[in-house]
């Protein structure tokens, strides 16, 4: 089946909706506006039920099948939050927010469950339950982790969660899947480097702090090399490096800040236990001491094999065609914290020859839109059929 009659005829408003997020972007858990703008749009459509302030910003719109709710409860979600990022683009909806951008698209995301939830309220074709989540903070927040102790899942009865992301690259009205782990976890480290500092002209009085830290950088660099498993992903990058202030002084401190990327736990655990083993050492070696802060951040996303199937069945029904093997992302996702708490499944939706998300000429691509609203319309109506 192709995109859904009414669903393309929604397709003009549900656009003016997405342009108009896109032209007051928001960060992390500020997303007042946005979030203002969902909940007044949840009620006008009709929905049941319209929570607002779980995982303190986020909303959540409960639409109930036609003999009022029981039976299977599926909840979608989509993220509401922009980056800090200056826009490039020159579209005529561009960012009125100075440094502000929607740069991956969680605009389009938000507008397509949106359309979903009028398309649904209006019709209720479906024998239970459907909850539009509505998500703060995905881009570093862990907005998905607050809503999720706040009580998500249990307050609303979800059963099964569902999340898509938009794709650039792949074209538009297609899908791209896999079961397992497609997104990886990210976690961050500081390394505080300690020494000895003094004149650049005695050298041989000093420990040279930024001589051991550039030997940390480089020995790190062989924890994925010679200690991972080659079949297993891994990327470790040192992204930053902070030592001395001016051209004639060996710096007493140095700081290095980097991120870790894995789609395995054994693999997670190995890297954190080596990163702390070759810091150290190697600073020893150099007479000089060193410290790790390591902090998990978001987990794999794991999409569940029975979920991933029904979702990749969709995709084909309304698209024009699903990948179900795309390589595992090393990007990160918050939607992890859902599928871990309930089975469901993540997908990944065309937006055409788009600049890659995060990207300040990124822009979402409004062609999607009656795909990924008749994508998520069709999940709630094939998922929980109308007796």
């Amino acid at each position: 089946m192709p995109v859904i009659n009414r669903v393309a005829d929604l397709a003009d408003e549900v656009t003016a909706w997405r342009r108009d997020m896109h032209a007051h972007p928001e960060l992390l858990f500020e997303v007042h506006r946005t979030a203002g703008l969902v909940a007044d749009k949840l009620r006008a459509f009709g929905c049941d039920e319209v929570v607002t302030g779980l995982g303190r910003t986020g909303v959540v719109g409960v639409i109930r099948g036609r003999r009022g709710g029981g039976g299977k409860v599926v909840g979608l979600r989509a993220d509401m939050d922009a980056l800090p990022i200056e826009e490039a683009t020159n579209a005529p909806y561009k960012s009125e927010n100075p440094g502000l951008m929607h740069a991956c698209g969680h605009d389009g995301h938000t507008a397509m469950l949106l359309g979903a939830a009028k398309y649904l309220a209006e019709t209720r074709n479906f024998d239970g339950t459907a909850v539009m989540i509505f998500q703060p903070a995905e881009e570093g927040g862990g907005g998905g982790l607050e809503m999720v102790k706040d009580g998500l899942m249990e307050r609303f009865g979800v059963q099964e969660v569902y999340g898509m992301h938009n794709w650039p690259g792949m074209p538009v009205g297609e899908f791209a899947i896999r079961p397992g782990p497609i997104m990886a976890a990210a976690d961050r480290f500081t390394i505080t480097v300690e020494g000895k500092g003094g004149h650049a002209a005695h050298p041989d009085q000093c420990i040279d702090t930024l001589l051991a830290a550039s030997q940390i950088v480089v020995a790190l660099q062989s924890i994925v090399a010679r200690n991972t498993d080659p079949l297993h992903s891994a990327v470790l990058s040192v992204c930053s490096f902070k030592a001395g202030e001016t051209y004639n002084v060996i710096s007493q401190n140095a700081t290095l800040l980097g991120t870790v990327r894995t789609l395995l736990p054994e693999t997670q655990d190995l890297i954190e236990s080596r990163i702390t083993t070759v810091v150290e050492s190697t600073a020893a070696a150099y007479g000089a001491t060193a410290t790790v802060d390591y902090r998990r951040g978001y987990p794999i996303t794991f999409n569940h094999p029975e979920q991933t199937d029904f979702m990749a069945g969709v995709a084909r029904a309304v698209g024009a065609g699903v990948t179900t093997d795309i390589p595992p992302q090393m990007g990160a996702e918050d939607f992890s914290y859902m599928l871990e708490e309930r089975p469901g499944a993540y997908i990944f939706i065309g937006n055409g020859d788009s600049a890659l998300c995060h990207h300040p000429a990124y822009d979402f691509d409004d062609s999607a839109i009656p795909f990924g609203v008749s994508f998520w319309a069709k999940i709630i109506e094939d998922r929980m059929p109308a007796a």
